[in-house]
């Protein structure tokens, strides 16, 4: 990995008045594009064989700049152009899986957040080490030969629910699993999945503050996955089955929530132990992260896993949520990101969310 010493030499040569701020068009590019311009922010869009058309119909989201690369792995290439732009990159799902975790962690550029994070979230071993070390209630891991019941199998990285599957039975696993790609077994949870959206500034003292820094809580969301939100207005499972159609589980687009206001000291208190378990880990998450839940009936709140960094569930908010708004009207994530990146070159402070 890249060390923090060489991206603070590169930022010393940045002109800190004119940072522009850099992401892949894709996922959440529109509400930190847009989120930059509200915070006086040059933008900078990242995109493969051309400029996607669709930025004209969004102006207010559209970049200032693209830069154009023949793929995303050539991503590295134009390091030193960003460079030469005063950029900062902004990662997102996409930017990640698209780019590859090892590349990512060598690109050359300022990137808002901890690297560090990367090992910890892109391993599902790791990522149950760190979690359950805070304290968090997780659905039990299976080996295949002890399935019994419904599981639901996940493979690594950010791949938006694609090839995901629940299997019942030993039988079920083989004839669904793809041996080539590394996986998880977790027991299936029955409730209602809510995808907590929340944001952690080393920078800030004021609000529900930590060991060091606050945490706050920007929105929620439930993710809508094709064919399994639908598919069973066909049938029951078993005719299903019957019929040769099972359901998938790839997010095609999301859907606003809120939780009972009874909920929210538990739902921090989750979001808390999370930090404070990174800060003893890899030195703290810096910014946007999202804990995917299930609420069960019993109102308990089940983590089964963690994305550090902005997710494509807050792009329902770029006018601000119903919890976001209760700290600044109109706050995005996107935006949030932005104003994290001004105060840090306010107080000459950009090394604690930079890496």
């Amino acid at each position: 990995m890249i060390k923090k010493d060489q991206i603070m030499r590169i930022v010393e040569t940045y002109d800190l008045d004119k940072i522009a701020i850099a992401t892949v068009c894709s996922h959440s590019s529109l509400q930190i594009f847009d989120g930059a311009r509200k915070e006086g922010f040059k933008t900078i869009g990242i995109c493969v064989k051309r400029p996607p058309k669709f930025y004209d119909a969004f102006p207010r989201a559209k970049p200032d700049d693209f830069i154009v690369v023949d793929n995303y792995q050539a991503i590295p290439l134009i390091a030193e152009q960003l460079v030469q732009k005063n950029a900062i990159v902004v990662p997102h799902g996409s930017f990640v899986e698209y780019l590859g975790t090892e590349k990512f962690i060598e690109l050359p550029v300022p990137t808002f957040g901890n690297r560090n994070v990367l090992e910890w979230e892109s391993d599902r071993n790791k990522e149950r080490e760190w979690l359950e070390g805070a304290g968090i209630h997780m659905p039990k891991l299976v080996k295949p030969e002890e399935i019994n019941g419904p599981v639901m199998v996940k493979y690594y990285g950010a791949k938006g629910g694609r090839g995901f599957f629940v299997a019942k039975n030993y039988q079920e696993f083989l004839e669904n699993i793809e041996k080539t790609q590394k996986y998880s077994i977790q027991e299936f949870i029955v409730g209602t999945r809510y995808y907590l959206h929340f944001f952690y500034s080393p920078l800030k003292t004021e609000g529900y503050t930590l060991s060091t820094g606050v945490l706050e809580m920007l929105s929620m969301d439930r993710r809508v996955e094709s064919n399994a939100d639908e598919i069973f207005r066909l049938g029951s499972p078993r005719e299903l089955e019957d019929a040769g159609i099972h359901p998938t589980y790839v997010v095609t687009g999301n859907v606003p929530l809120v939780a009972r206001e009874s909920l929210l000291p538990l739902i921090f208190e989750l979001g808390e132990k999370v930090v404070e378990q990174s800060l003893k880990l890899f030195g703290g998450m810096i910014g946007p992260f999202c804990l995917e839940t299930v609420f069960t009936d019993k109102l308990e709140i089940k983590v089964f896993e963690i994305s550090a960094r902005i997710v494509a569930g807050t792009n329902l908010y770029p006018a601000g949520s119903p919890y976001s708004d209760f700290i600044e009207p109109g706050l995005s994530t996107g935006k949030r990101i932005a104003q994290e990146i001004y105060l840090a070159r306010k107080l000459k402070q950009l090394d604690k969310i930079l890496s």
